[in-house]
């Protein structure tokens, strides 16, 4: 679980569309859910553009693990922060998040502990 987490952050860091579509069709399943406070999608399609509209809205931002990745099962939950390299995060949440039995991401719901006023 621990590589595929990495994986997942790396989805979100990855600024190239081609690269990150890539990505995500390997991290992803084809019916994948993501769900936070501020978007419910499902399908990779989706989950690519919402990543790349939060790319758009934190220009040069990126997504680090705040700590260990809590795994049991196919299921996870990590700490994640959101901000310029090296600086104080703008954004801090946890996800959850839970695998197929083909090690692809199937839901990952997001919580957010820390926004911008």
């Amino acid at each position: 679980m621990n590589d595929v987490i990495t994986r997942y952050l790396d989805c979100w860091n990855e600024t190239d569309p081609v690269a990150r579509r890539k990505l995500i069709d390997q991290v992803w399943a084809v019916d994948a859910r993501y769900v936070d406070p501020l978007a419910e999608v499902e399908g990779r399609e989706a989950i690519d553009a919402t990543i790349a509209a939060v790319q758009e809205q934190f220009p040069g931002f990126v997504f680090t693990l705040a700590g260990p990745v809590d795994t049991h099962h196919r299921q996870a939950r990590f700490g994640w922060n959101l901000g310029p390299e090296g600086a104080e995060p703008l954004v801090v949440g946890f996800d959850v998040a839970e695998t197929g039995a083909d090690g692809k991401l199937s839901t990952v719901l997001g919580f957010l502990d820390k926004v911008p006023g």
